[in-house]
């Protein structure tokens, strides 16, 4: 464990410490300010981490225009429409991404501020009782440790010629070739972007295409939103080069991007509190690390790598950091991706029943799905449940809204609400895509 510094070089008192401001760290300092205590708050880059400046948000910026060249090409194929083709200016998209970021961080600067919290920008280390930045040191009653996480290398030789998240902004223009390596969320994210761009994309899956997706889903997934792209599964990667994947069963020509998970980013303070082997900072339910006033929220942890569960820890730390005792739930959390259609799903792992039944249905036509009924390609929407009991064990939509639809069935899950109830008194806007309460009355009527 790291020694504290000494006595007579301490510099200033900061009640509440908070290193990273992603959605972890900067939720964190804005609960505390709410609850009427102030937080220092210290990020090494930029204020938003992974999910504004590299993650999520980069990749809804492209999805949007990727979607508008999908429907594009949907219409002209249709008749609908007959234009020239679009010439795509990939450096200006980046240069007006970069535009919106800066927007996005004043707004979380000012906000956190406005509660009072002191941002400082520059690389921290952390000690016992006190964290170094800059050349200054401040001491800490609670500490919070909010680093986020980086994205994973494999043991695969000539990796350092690969591609990865933080590449997407820097690239100039669209590859004609791109070989994805992983078969998780974002690597089909990414293929489904850059395919859209005009790029030959393959994906080369070292196992499962989808592993953790339902199997009716991945199934229209790679049939209908994937259909352009081709998908390379249990391969066994020998090399990385420049411009090319070598595997035991061939080679792929293109530039190699690695999207294949993330790790903690936890060096800071892996002398100050416990780890696991794979290198995320151990938590209790409080969010408390093994030291006892050291706490730890977000990708840095090694859970569920999502913004809205980053944003639950730092919530919870910062409720704890202020005494208010706060203890973390992960039952039934809405996951999902962005394709040209979402991609959303929940289920409760606690229930799993060996009678359970399923009911699947197309997704209606609808805002985003009206022209896609001609090419039987609208979605898919899907509930797993007990037939005695009428719970809903799994639930899951591949529609334009099921990225809202599947949170609020989520949320009905979570507090056991009566579904009998929902099913008699819900009432939708239509033209809706949402057709959950349907799937619903289905179990009620059969």
């Amino acid at each position: 464990m790291l020694n504290s510094l000494n006595k007579q070089n301490m510099g200033k008192k900061s009640e509440n410490i908070i290193i990273g401001s992603g959605p972890a760290g900067r939720l964190a300092a804005l609960e505390l300010g709410i609850l009427g205590k102030k937080a220092l708050l210290i990020e090494k880059n930029y204020i938003g981490g992974n999910c504004l400046n590299e993650g999520c948000m980069v990749l809804c910026a492209l999805s949007d225009i990727a979607i508008f060249l999908d429907n594009k090409k949907r219409y002209e194929n249709l008749g609908l429409i007959k234009g020239d083709n679009f010439e795509i200016f990939y450096n200006e998209i980046v240069n007006k991404i970069r535009k919106t970021q800066e927007i996005i961080r004043k707004i979380h600067t000012h906000e956190n501020q406005s509660y009072g919290n002191t941002i400082i920008h520059g690389e921290a280390e952390v000690f016992e009782d006190s964290v170094l930045v800059n050349g200054e040191t401040f001491e800490y009653d609670n500490l919070l440790i909010a680093t986020g996480s980086k994205p994973f290398i494999p043991n695969i030789k000539g990796c350092e010629y690969s591609l990865s998240s933080p590449d997407i902004l820097k690239l100039d223009k669209i590859p004609e070739k791109l070989n994805v390596i992983g078969g998780g969320a974002i690597a089909t994210e990414i293929s489904s972007l850059f395919s859209s761009f005009g790029c030959d994309v393959k994906m080369i899956v070292r196992g499962k295409f989808l592993k953790e997706i339902d199997n009716d889903l991945r199934e229209f997934i790679s049939t209908k939103l994937l259909s352009n792209v081709e998908i390379y599964q249990n391969q066994n990667i020998v090399e990385i080069k420049k411009n090319k994947v070598i595997c035991e069963d061939g080679e792929f020509t293109g530039i190699p991007f690695l999207a294949t998970g993330r790790s903690p980013n936890s060096e800071i303070a892996k002398d100050l509190v416990e780890v696991n082997n794979k290198g995320a900072i151990i938590v209790d339910k409080m969010m408390r690390t093994s030291v006892n006033n050291v706490y730890a929220a977000g990708d840095v942890t090694g859970s569920v790598n999502l913004t809205p569960i980053a944003r639950m820890e730092g919530i919870i730390a910062g409720r704890n950091m202020a005494g208010y005792s706060n203890f973390i739930d992960y039952k039934m959390i809405p996951q999902g991706f962005g394709l040209n259609l979402n991609v959303d799903f929940i289920q409760d792992n606690e229930s799993r029943d060996s009678d359970e039944k399923e009911i699947i249905i197309p997704a209606p036509a609808g805002t985003g799905t009206f022209w896609r009924v001609l090419t039987k390609d609208t979605g898919i929407s899907k509930i797993r449940f007990n037939p005695k009991t009428k719970e809903i064990h799994w639930a899951g939509a591949i529609s334009p809204s099921s990225v809202s639809d599947v949170a609020y069935i989520s949320y009905l899950m979570r507090i056991k609400h009566d579904m009998k109830n929902f099913y008699e008194e819900f009432i939708e806007i239509h033209p809706s895509t949402d057709v959950f309460h349907k799937l619903i009355s289905e179990i009620y009527i059969h």
